[in-house]
């Protein structure tokens, strides 16, 4: 069997090598001569990705001298306090699938895997309003991400058809009377089958007013588009626990993707072991050697800073003439410059917290938490293979953040490009293997919100797993004090994130029931 070596050369905390590293950072700020014939060579090419400096200097040379006590560390780590909560779905799971259904449901789902997520268990609970049978969700290829993944690529899909048996009436495929019931058929022209004005949030009654009588009527009705179109709020508790239900119990990824994110958890764990590389019936086996390891600790952080994200949040990251016009054109190409913050300064946006954390941000956001250089942060979702989801500014924007944790890993550094081959190019089965990780990790941390961002927090809040959500709008302030001293960074960071480490918070109405599964998807012990 062919033997993947986790290398482990790097992991030795040095302050030589971070001060070695950060004199790497600064040299092209120091000598910008040497630099300027090559970034001069072609300015419509290089212009946009200079090497960004450092715009904190300051406060990231105090953080690259940090020391850390036992006491500190071992606050960081310590799990969750049970906090009176248990996951409440038992309601649920009377058998209660009619014996007559009223037809086929069809749902065409757009957006990335979290999003499509989200869809899924919508369309389970609409599928239960209806007395209707739920057709496999059909998940569209998306324009940016290029991925034509299907449901059952992703997710298994006899795991979902059985643990939700009790509650709706699931098909793979439509049969053939209905064959003719597909994507392309409702491209062409206008058909009575097809809804396609659900509006977003739409309420139960909007469903029994609108959809029943199409599946009454044809035995079949497909929604397109279905993001997002179930409300959160005035829905029976049956409902909402069963939209709980899929998210939480029903979706299993593939046993492949489970293998990598176990492989993956396992080298993160014990990081100098000789690794097996994965088959498809690859099963972690605990060595003599893990044996007489501790498993380590270790961080998932998901950090989404493309240029969709930069360009859209109309914020300044310090590139410059260059950048803001680059920025500013890509603004007027995909949303024909109708983005709200581009009528705020960028301090007001920093103030209120809508500018996403750059690398060196979410950096310096750890360390005055007290993560030191021997942290070992698995970096989720900056290495997707598509032009869309890479870090704005390519690594040397990604080099501050790897200063301050050398020992930063991801899915290439720590899985063998064979045991990559099934996930290769595909950005939702790169995401899950993310997802996969992140659900394992002692404690997640997102640099900006999102779709990942809400899926983790609730799923996480459901399980009771530490999870730290950054103060946007504190840190936003504290970045735009350039006065700031490293200690006084330091006491704001932590106060400022005393209770934003997992507490516990009830769903408010219109908030997402996937972001806060309480109270209607958990009850107080």
């Amino acid at each position: 069997m062919m033997r993947f070596r986790h290398q482990s050369h790097r992991y030795q905390p040095l302050r030589r090598e971070a001060i070695a590293g950060l004199f790497v950072l600064l040299f092209p700020v120091l000598l910008p001569c040497l630099f300027t014939p090559f970034s001069h060579a072609s300015p419509s090419t290089f212009s946009e990705w200079n090497v960004p400096k450092p715009r904190h200097l300051p406060l990231l040379r105090s953080a690259l001298q940090r020391e850390s006590s036992n006491g500190e560390q071992s606050d960081l780590w310590t799990p969750l306090a049970d906090q009176g909560w248990r996951p409440s779905l038992g309601s649920v799971n009377t058998p209660s699938v009619p014996l007559k259904s009223e037809g086929y449901l069809q749902v065409f789902l757009d957006g990335g895997l979290n999003q499509q997520r989200m869809g899924i268990c919508d369309a389970v609970a609409v599928a239960k309003i209806l007395n209707a049978t739920l057709v496999i969700p059909h998940l569209e290829v998306n324009p940016v991400w290029q991925d034509s993944s299907s449901f059952m690529d992703i997710f298994d899909v006899d795991h979902f058809i059985n643990v939700l048996k009790d509650d709706i009436s699931i098909v793979k495929e439509l049969p053939d009377e209905f064959s003719w019931s597909t994507r392309e058929y409702y491209a062409t022209a206008i058909r009575a089958t097809r809804i396609k004005r659900a509006p977003v949030h739409a309420s139960a009654n909007w469903y029994l007013e609108n959809v029943l009588p199409v599946l009454q009527s044809y035995g079949i009705a497909a929604i397109s588009p279905f993001s997002h179109r179930l409300s959160f709020d005035n829905l029976p508790n049956e409902i909402q626990q069963l939209r709980c239900k899929v998210n939480f119990k029903a979706l299993f990824f593939v046993p492949h993707i489970r293998a990598l994110g176990d492989a993956v958890v396992h080298r993160l764990r014990y990081p100098y072991g000789e690794s097996e590389a994965l088959s498809t019936s690859y099963l972690r086996e605990t060595t003599d050697q893990n044996e007489k390891q501790n498993p380590q600790k270790f961080v998932v952080l998901h950090l989404r800073f493309d240029k969709d994200m930069a360009a859209h949040s109309a914020c300044d990251f310090g590139g410059g003439k260059a950048e803001k016009l680059a920025l500013a054109k890509y603004r007027q190409t995909i949303w024909q410059g109708r983005v709200l913050n581009s009528q705020f300064t960028d301090e007001e946006l920093r103030s209120q917290g809508r500018c996403p954390l750059t690398p060196e941000e979410i950096g310096l956001l750890l360390a005055a938490l007290g993560f030191d250089n021997s942290t070992r942060l698995y970096l989720a979702s900056h290495n997707v293979l598509f032009l869309g989801n890479l870090v704005y500014g390519g690594e040397a924007r990604i080099s501050t953040l790897r200063t301050l944790f050398p020992l930063m890993e991801e899915k290439k550094s720590l899985a063998s490009s064979e045991e990559r081959v099934h996930i290769k190019g595909k950005a939702s089965l790169l995401a899950a293997v993310d997802y996969y990780v992140a659900m394992q990790s002692d404690i997640f941390v997102s640099a900006s919100p999102g779709n990942m961002h809400n899926a983790l927090v609730g799923h996480r809040t459901f399980e009771n797993r530490k999870t730290i959500r950054p103060n946007m709008a504190l840190l936003g302030q504290l970045f735009l004090n350039k006065s700031i001293t490293w200690s006084e960074f330091r006491q704001a960071v932590v106060e400022g994130h005393q209770n934003r480490q997992g507490q516990l918070r009830l769903r408010k109405p219109k908030q997402s029931i996937y972001t806060y599964p309480a109270p209607d998807c958990m009850c107080q012990a």
